[in-house]
């Protein structure tokens, strides 16, 4: 269920409106009748895996930089 709160409410009953968003409803939050946030589940989402890509560094990487390039770094 979504339902539309206001500010004052929300920091009044953030344990319970989080309460109902573990349980699937969704809140907006609204000042003065204009919403501003919405409350919903972060573990809606698939669980995410580090390591999760590969890539490989070329020997360039670990060669040293140009004096010039240095410099602009040492900055």
């Amino acid at each position: 269920m979504d339902e539309t709160v206001n500010i004052h409410y929300a920091k009044t009953h953030l344990s319970r409106l989080l309460a109902r968003v573990r349980e699937g409803d969704e809140i907006t939050i609204a000042k003065a009748g204009t919403p501003v946030a919405r409350l919903v589940s972060v573990t809606s989402g698939a669980a995410r895996r580090p390591g999760g890509f590969s890539f490989h560094l070329g020997d360039e990487f670990f060669e040293a930089l140009p004096d010039a390039e240095l410099g602009l770094w040492e900055r």
